[in-house]
């Protein structure tokens, strides 16, 4: 079985500019994703996609094959599915065919081995999953905190739940989607044009280390978590 992971790094951030290289407790942003996914036993090959030369000279720096990125996937309007899909292409041409493909966001610095390994994991036992991603627990509930203004500005629940959720402990269970892994076959990715066409399955982390990185604010939490830990961030 072959198990291939991939980390996505654009050049250009809105949020934080030169986000994938800037400086984190130390090391560059992307380094923590390419270290973990160095040190997961299942890996067998890391590959960093991306058109920056910067990324790429740190990447391979330190160990990582480079998929050169065409310009129009690493835009802000380009959809990330695309680029995965580049991805596979150019690996199983390149290196030949793999089993399962592992996505490693950089900007979750905060993943665990153990992340990793049990979503790989999942999606290898559940074979008739097309999908494994990570999720953790909402702070906010559309069943009970979360609202919607419409035109004429009133407010309303995004979802309307039975008259008799009272209180947010009642509210169904629901999660947000955190970047820290995903995980699928190669087929399926070159099949189908988005996360969702087909079944998915999750495994939760904690929120602690599912920290993503998007703007300075991010960034600074994360390095504190780092630097302090995060009992005594929080």
């Amino acid at each position: 079985m072959k198990v291939y992971a991939f980390i996505f790094a654009r050049g250009g951030s809105k949020g934080l500019p030169g986000k994938n290289i800037r400086v984190l407790a130390g090391k560059p942003l992307i380094q923590y994703a390419i270290e973990v996914a160095q040190e997961c036993s299942e890996v067998d090959e890391v590959f960093v996609s991306t058109e920056n030369s910067q990324i790429a000279k740190i990447a391979e720096s330190l160990g990582a094959h480079i998929i050169n990125r065409p310009f129009h996937l690493a835009s802000d309007e380009s959809p990330e599915w695309l680029s995965w899909k580049h991805a596979v292409n150019y690996v199983q041409n390149k290196f030949g065919e793999f089993d399962y493909f592992v996505s490693l966001p950089t900007t979750s610095p905060l993943r665990s081995i153990v992340d990793v390994k049990k979503c790989i994991n999942a999606q290898v036992i559940s074979s008739d999953a097309d999908v494994c991603i990570s999720v953790t627990a909402a702070n906010r509930s559309p069943f009970f905190n979360m609202v919607s203004i419409n035109c004429d500005g009133k407010v309303r629940l995004v979802c309307n739940p039975d008259a008799s959720l009272s209180r947010r402990q009642d509210a169904p269970a629901v999660y947000d989607i955190a970047t820290v892994v995903y995980c699928s076959t190669p087929a399926h990715i070159l099949r189908v044009n988005g996360l969702f066409e087909g079944d998915v399955i999750s495994i939760e982390v904690p929120k602690e280390r599912a920290v993503d990185i998007d703007d300075i604010h991010d960034f600074n939490f994360a390095e504190s978590i780092l630097t302090y830990g995060f009992n005594e961030v929080i």
